[in-house]
């Protein structure tokens, strides 16, 4: 785990119970989704990891209205300690982008806490690249949600509720939007320009050149301005 990171990126999203502060208060919440999504070369490729994990714990109804996920649907669902492993395996030696990445990586520091091991804080074993961050560089002023990045960069959501993997599948659309100066991608226009580029040899060519010959006052006004730049 100690190699130098790859050019492989993970984009990584999470869901929870709930927020994990309130004021002064520790609420205890937990992670109840880990989605995320390979980038390899600059494309993503299907190597994703998806998994739903047991909170032990109730869902706070604002954050189902976030996401639809229920507590009966976790029931039967493994804990982060049976699972912690597979997801480290997958992450090692990436590149990890987030938005918001304080929010996740907290989660995530909190649930290995509470395990039998050294990791304790997942920026060691990973770089971490925060794409709020760098939004806030690209758009300042702006709002820099993920619904708002959808809206600026014309990348389609289609989503009703919150859920990890889709949102590391947008949220991965995005960052390579962001990463290559694009502000959006428009296959329609492109795909009109390339049927005006139509290059020459598709043209017969039947006209002879034609040469615009310098006046005499042209020529006499260039020959003083040659002698003048010699000086």
């Amino acid at each position: 785990m100690n190699e130098p990171f790859t050019n492989r990126k993970i984009v990584l999203d999470t869901e929870t119970t709930g927020m994990n502060t309130s004021g002064k208060i520790y609420l205890n919440h937990k992670i109840i989704e880990i989605g995320a999504v390979e980038i390899k070369n600059r494309k993503i490729t299907n190597n994703n990891f998806h998994q739903y994990i047991n909170p032990n714990r109730k869902i706070d109804e604002s954050a189902f209205k976030i996401h639809g996920i229920s507590n009966s649907f976790l029931k039967n669902k493994p804990l982060f300690s049976h699972i912690y492993l597979n997801f480290l395996n997958y992450i090692k030696n990436s590149e990890i982008i987030i938005h918001n990445a304080s929010f996740d990586v907290n989660f995530l520091n909190y649930e290995f806490s509470f395990l039998n091991t050294k990791i304790k804080d997942i920026t060691k074993i990973c770089k971490v690249t925060d794409t709020l961050k760098m939004a806030r560089v690209l758009f300042p002023g702006k709002r820099n949600s993920l619904d708002a990045l959808c809206k600026r960069y014309k990348v389609i959501s289609n989503r009703n509720f919150h859920g990890a993997l889709l949102d590391a599948n947008i949220l991965a659309k995005i960052y390579l939007l962001m990463t290559s100066g694009q502000k959006s991608i428009n296959f329609k226009i492109l795909e009109e320009k390339n049927k005006k580029n139509i290059s020459f040899s598709n043209y017969k060519n039947n006209r002879k050149p034609f040469f615009l010959k310098s006046s005499l006052k042209d020529l006499k006004n260039h020959k003083k301005y040659l002698n003048f730049i010699k000086k």
